[in-house]
């Protein structure tokens, strides 16, 4: 849930008797109701998209509207502003809103880290029956790194690894509750300028989750007092969430592969998909779209490709993408950092649709890299986005430390399905990569800015980090397996030709001891 610090969250429940539901998850089980919250509820089906931002691949997960769901509302509070009875008696008007609603005279109330004071101005409400959710806060030891670290036996060559525990209520003893009402701490940081990373949110948020996807609430329809919020998020996919691991200490499993999930809604094979990526500002990254769309087209997938284009593209260009497989959508100009990446996907990935938000690989530290990423379409999202982008400062300037900071929560997807074409401490000899990969991701200059003969990151010597012959082979075999018609769109400029003779000349002065410059260059695309 997207809330601000303080706020009160109440979820509604509307008895009946198919939504007495009940999820077997575990007191490990997760949340990711941020993303799930903040789903548009408008009943029009979205598409499901693959963004690959600058040509970063993602898998976007959308959700239909459904009727099965829990209401959830929001009341900001702004505590510093306001007395603390004053914030109380919003909360009881918000709750007794939601009474009314679902023509309840009197509602039981679920309480999840509200203090005692409140609990007793509640009590004195003949509308409300409050009941105070009891457990064990997460100890003060535990770490944002605890659960989200850098690495993991993701092979399981040593052990399986394993989440560290959060404490849970016995949920069994709160099957009678109508609403739950959580106050949800602010974080540590107190800075706009970057996400909360804050254990004890964690756990609430984990708390409410829980509570809400093991009762099964029927949506009481919308409708709510001034200055709140309702939310509509999909129970099916709450179940999802919190079936998952609560953070990068363990992969997101793979049980979504099975279609028989009880999360899963009856409409779910009926919703579309897409892999969508954009082209902005410029037109060097055509030849990488039109070899995306050809690889993945060359692993059988049954998926739309949409690519949104500004008016930086030509006509010429989109002719040729379109060409190559892409349905392609006319944007404004966005303002944005061009990352220096590509990705080629190798093996069928269609199966990880099925995968919740935000799932993605890692990169470094905490943080997922952009590249892959699993995320949910949402008009809601979108403009959260846009108003953090003013106040948020990403760790890298870019678009993948922006997408850090407002997606502290995340699921960690295997290596093999992104990865980084970079070789950091390891001897030459080592600038070899896996067979059995899903995609690689191209870093550093890309193949069709090289000489097809060599990468020639082994030119540069910032950039030999990236350099990798095989990875490179395997794209120029996407680009002979092209139509012929769209091979010249991966020509090279005079200027790029120049700057790849350039490197050469002083990889050769330098006597590069991996010898790449010595290659004779025999790429028809080269300038005389």
């Amino acid at each position: 849930m997207t809330t601000q610090c303080g706020d009160a969250q109440m979820a509604s429940k509307l008895s009946s008797p198919s939504s007495s539901s009940s999820s077997s998850s575990s007191s490990s089980s997760s949340s990711s109701s941020s993303s799930s919250s903040s789903s548009s509820s408008s009943s029009k089906p979205f598409y499901l998209y693959a963004f690959i931002f600058s040509l970063f691949l993602v898998l976007l997960v959308s959700s239909f509207r459904l009727t099965i769901i829990n209401s959830v509302v929001v009341q900001h509070q702004q505590q510093q502003e306001q007395p603390f009875k004053n914030q109380t008696d919003n909360a009881v008007n918000v709750l007794k809103a939601v009474a009314k609603k679902l023509g309840r005279k009197k509602m039981r109330v679920g309480l999840v880290n509200v203090d005692h004071d409140r609990i007793r101005l509640m009590q004195g409400s003949e509308d409300i029956d409050p009941v105070p959710v009891s457990f064990d806060r997460v100890g003060g030891d535990r770490k944002w790194e605890d659960f989200f670290p850098e690495w993991i036996d993701e092979d399981e060559r040593w052990e399986h690894p394993k989440c560290p525990e959060i404490p849970m209520p016995r949920f069994e003893d709160y099957n009678g509750i109508d609403v739950i009402l959580a106050k949800v701490p602010c974080g540590t940081s107190g800075d706009e300028k970057e996400g909360i990373r804050d254990v004890f949110r964690l756990q609430v948020n984990l708390v409410v989750a829980n509570m809400a996807a093991r009762l099964g609430w029927r949506d009481p329809d919308s409708g709510a007092p001034h200055r709140t919020v309702v939310y509509k998020p999909e129970l099916g996919r709450l179940k999802q969430k919190v079936l998952m691991p609560f953070g990068i200490c363990q992969l997101a499993s793979g049980y979504a592969r099975a279609g028989k999930e009880a999360w899963r809604p009856e409409n779910f094979k009926y919703r579309r998909y897409a892999y969508v990526t954009i082209l902005h500002s410029s037109e060097a990254y055509v030849c990488g779209a039109i070899a995306l769309a050809q690889s993945i087209r060359r692993t059988n997938s049954t998926k739309d490709l949409i690519l949104l284009a500004d008016n930086s593209i030509t006509p010429t260009s989109i002719a040729g993408l379109q060409a190559a497989g892409w349905d392609v959508r006319q944007i404004q100009r966005i303002r944005s950092v061009f990352s220096q990446k590509d990705l080629l996907v190798l093996e069928n990935m269609d199966i990880f649709f099925t995968y919740p938000q935000l799932s993605a690989g890692l990169n470094h530290q905490h943080f997922f890299n952009s590249g892959l990423m699993v995320v949910e379409p949402s008009q809601c999202m979108f403009e959260y986005l846009m108003r953090k982008s003013f106040k948020i400062k990403p760790y890298n300037g870019g678009d993948q430390g922006f997408l850090n900071e407002i997606f502290t929560w995340w699921h960690r997807l295997p290596w093999w399905l992104n990865a980084l074409k970079t070789f950091e401490g390891k001897s030459i000899e080592k600038h070899v990569m896996a067979q059995d990969l899903y995609a690689v991701h191209y870093l550093g200059l890309k193949p069709w800015m090289c000489y097809r003969d060599y990468d020639c990151n082994w030119d540069v010597d910032s950039r030999r980090v990236f350099a990798c012959d095989s990875a490179h082979r395997r794209w120029w075999q996407v680009y002979d397996a092209m139509p012929q018609e769209l091979q010249p769109y991966c020509g090279l400029t005079e200027k790029m030709d120049k700057s790849l003779k350039t490197w050469r000349a002083r990889a050769a002065n330098a006597s590069y001891v991996d010898g790449h410059w010595k290659i004779e260059i025999k790429d028809p695309r080269q300038h005389h």
